[in-house]
């Protein structure tokens, strides 16, 4: 992983082999990064996403393996009980051009993946809402 801070925004690559959150982590808190915005691109070997079932509170989760174009990653960064917090999702391509999306739990980079850190000056908590079983950003 590698990274250069220009102002308020990061660019950042992530390196074949490696887990895109666990980097993302890092990131943000070498960088003391509380709130913003996260894009990417780049390629996975191997991903899960995940679709939640507000009626059940459950997430339901799909492994995916093999060669998937990131096509994009879009995400944010808050804070949840003092540690970062990564709320990301991600359409995932495969060789078929077919397309997969959901919340993100993991993604190991087959190639590379590149993004773009937006810092938001401030901080945003979450919080769980027991009413859908989420955790919410809380804005007061």
């Amino acid at each position: 992983m590698n990274y250069k801070r220009f102002g308020n925004k990061v660019i950042v690559r992530i390196d074949r082999g490696e887990e895109i959150l666990d980097k993302l982590k890092q990131i943000c808190k070498d960088l003391d990064i509380k709130l913003g915005t996260i894009t990417g691109i780049g390629a996975v070997n191997k991903a899960t996403i995940g679709l939640y079932d507000v009626e059940t509170k459950k997430y339901h989760s799909t492994e995916l393996t093999g060669d998937h174009e990131i096509v994009p990653l879009f995400g944010n960064i808050s804070t949840m009980n003092g540690k970062f917090y990564l709320h990301i999702h991600a359409n995932l391509a495969n060789a078929e051009h077919k397309s997969f999306g959901g919340h993100l739990n993991s993604a190991i980079v087959s190639a590379t993946f590149e993004g773009v850190i937006d810092i938001i000056d401030g901080e945003i908590n979450r919080e769980i809402d027991n009413s859908v079983g989420l955790n919410l950003i809380k804005l007061e």
